[in-house]
């Protein structure tokens, strides 16, 4: 068990139906997801942890259940091999109190178990604080861009990637670097950092405007196209965020 929060919260697989019910409920509710075909099948769920997958809980001490995250075995086209986690949610209530890091942790754990060494999701291009999570905290990487992910219009997400097992990260040096002091007349404009890396400042907070939705996630696009993964994504004030861009190493040079 990874407890970062002072053992106010614990992580563990849910099995019965009666859990796997709530997490379906918690998940609808965060997202805000009124429709059927956007709600989660308890029995879908059970089935993924009896077969390389994983419904993980986060409960408090009193027992409530604030933070739920599941994913399944998955296999891309060129052979490789991951743990795919679908979806990650935690109760508005206690967000920012490392919830989100337990249950990635938790989860990681469970892959770990099935022998996938690697764990994938996506997010959303607009959402800077989700960024830093995913590759200032946790270490992973931003490996793709996807337009209409889920098929449907304003689903572009960025492809992540999670070395697992990884015993030193060789992006450490990078992900230290500090952003130059860029505003909002910068956003989507990438500015290089030296040897390839490149720095593209965005809105730290969703940014609804079309014309800046576009040109931000055209410069994400072309910069993880270009043998660059994102590794970083730096809070500048309350404006204005930096994502960090460097050249891939492969698996060799790691």
């Amino acid at each position: 068990m990874h407890d970062a929060t002072q053992r106010r919260y614990h992580c563990a697989t849910l099995r019965s139906h009666a859990e796997l019910h709530a997490a379906a409920e918690l998940y609808a509710r965060v997202f805000d997801y009124d429709t059927p075909d956007l709600h989660l099948n308890t029995n879908l769920l059970s089935a993924l942890v009896r077969n390389g997958g994983s419904a993980i809980g986060a409960h408090t001490e009193d027992g409530e259940l604030v933070g739920f995250a599941y994913g399944f075995a998955g296999r891309d086209r060129a052979g490789d091999e991951f743990h795919y986690s679908q979806a990650a949610v935690v109760d508005p209530a206690h967000q920012g109190a490392g919830v989100g890091r337990l249950l990635k942790y938790a989860q990681r754990d469970v892959a770990l178990g099935w022998g996938q060494r690697r764990m994938r999701w996506t997010f959303d291009p607009s959402l800077a604080r989700n960024a830093h999570f995913n590759f200032s905290t946790l270490g992973a990487e931003g490996i793709g861009y996807e337009e209409d992910y889920y098929g449907r219009p304003d689903t572009d997400r960025i492809v992540v990637e999670w070395a697992l097992d990884r015993t030193a990260d060789p992006y450490a040096g990078e992900r230290a670097l500090q952003p130059p002091a860029f505003g909002p007349e910068d956003w989507g404009r990438p500015s290089s950092a030296g040897d390839g890396a490149v720095w593209l400042p965005v809105p730290a907070r969703p940014d609804r405007n079309g014309a800046v939705c576009g040109t931000v996630r055209a410069a994400l696009r072309d910069i993880v196209t270009e043998g660059r993964v994102l590794v970083a994504c730096t809070r500048i004030d309350d404006r204005t965020a930096a994502h960090l861009a460097v050249r891939r190493l492969d698996e060799e040079e790691e």
